[in-house]
């Protein structure tokens, strides 16, 4: 997309600003940021279905008979990432956590003014809807060849592109700059994220790992560079870490991989939209650390290895009903979490509560590991394709 060459400054800019002025303003002046904030953010959640059926859809009935073999592929994927991923973090979890000094108690933090009035916008479907409507109108319109339905999905894809160039782009930096200015003034940046900062560095040292080990392995099976896909991935990184959603990333994750020449078009247009809600190995990583560490400090152990291995099989499903949410991860498999690992109803809402808390302070960072993620997996469905002869439409 055009004019965004600028937009990883303007992202930083939004942080900075953002920062600086929840720790300055009053409680009168912050009304007014929170109601801006909640706005825009239904704005750009609105926004999100209309960009995955704009995408998705058109992008399977240009693969013609081979649609439903890639989304085989891409679902499948997706799902050993997070599963790996997972495991790698369960083995570094029982080799540092016991090993760390975890504070067992959090500072309380400000609250944050309601909204001075509430605008909503409701979706036209949820994201998961919109995911599985996308898919079924892409393979029925080329099961049955429908082609007036195939040029109006066409058509509908230019429309969302323009309202992607034309509102959610431009927002996004002041959506980022309110929400960090008010992670500023509650408190978060400045009283808990000490806490357990070494914590979400290890964490974050394992979001890195892992993208390194999938962007390796992407280069080796495609014969591509995937130096030239992750090098463009800096404004999607940045805007998934002010956003914490993959969802509300997409527009800029979509622009980060059309300028790769590592990465064919048509395998952009189809995986980068469905990776964004099925592909979310950053999350999961992330929440299989914290569990273990929750685990240590409530209980003073970790859950055995068969629990764990079973929590892990079962959350690469259950994160598929999280997309684009912030916290939607943690939130989803909340069941998981109280029904394999923490099952004494005594405590597990302890344990649930110090989750959401500890999982929030660096829920934006797994979601750019998410989000920069997706960029190997497509790289991989371009190797798939090539190796198998599946032309580009």
């Amino acid at each position: 997309m055009k004019k965004s060459e600028n937009l990883p400054l303007k992202l930083l800019i939004g942080i900075v600003v953002g920062i600086v002025c929840g720790l300055f303003l009053p409680e009168r002046a912050m009304t007014i940021v929170v109601t801006l904030k909640y706005v825009l953010n239904q704005l750009i959640m609105f926004c999100v279905p209309l960009i995955v059926i704009g995408f998705i859809a058109p992008s399977i009935t240009k693969m013609g008979s081979n649609a439903t073999r890639m989304l085989g592929v891409a679902i499948i994927i997706a799902y050993v990432s997070t599963v790996l991923a997972t495991l790698m973090s369960m083995a570094a979890g029982y080799l540092l956590v016991p090993h760390l000094p975890i504070a067992t108690t959090m500072e309380d933090l400000k609250e944050l003014p309601g909204v001075a009035f509430q605008l909503d916008i409701p979706q036209i479907m949820p994201v998961m809807s919109a995911l599985v409507f996308s898919v079924l109108v892409g393979l029925a319109a080329v099961w049955t060849k429908a082609q007036t339905v195939i040029r109006l999905l066409d058509e509908f894809q230019e429309i969302v592109l323009c309202v992607v160039k034309r509102v959610v782009i431009p927002v996004l930096p002041f959506f980022i700059a309110l929400t960090f200015c008010g992670l500023s003034y509650d408190g978060t940046i400045t009283k808990q994220f000490p806490a357990f900062l070494l914590a979400i560095v290890i964490v974050m040292a394992g979001h890195y790992i892992w993208l390194a080990i999938l962007y390796a392995a992407a280069g080796a099976y495609s014969g591509r560079s995937a130096i030239d896909v992750v090098k463009y991935y800096g404004p999607a990184y940045l805007t998934a870490v002010g956003t914490m959603s993959s969802a509300a990333t997409l527009a800029v994750a979509l622009d980060c991989a059309r300028k790769s020449k590592s990465l064919r078009p048509d395998m952009v247009e189809f995986g980068i939209p469905l990776f964004a809600n099925i592909h979310l190995c950053g999350s999961a990583l992330t929440e299989t650390f914290f569990v273990m560490i929750v685990s240590k400090v409530l209980f003073g152990r970790l859950p055995s290895p068969g629990a764990m291995v079973l929590f892990i099989l079962l959350l690469g499903i259950f994160a598929i009903g999280a997309p684009g949410v912030p916290g939607g991860t943690v939130m989803a498999s909340l069941g998981l979490i109280t029904g394999i690992l923490f099952t004494d109803p005594a405590t597990s809402g302890d344990a649930t509560a110090l989750m959401l808390a500890i999982f929030a302070l660096q829920d934006s960072f797994g979601t750019a590991c998410n989000v920069t993620g997706d960029g190997a997996l497509t790289l991989i469905l371009t190797g798939y394709a090539e190796k198998h002869k599946i032309q580009q439409a």
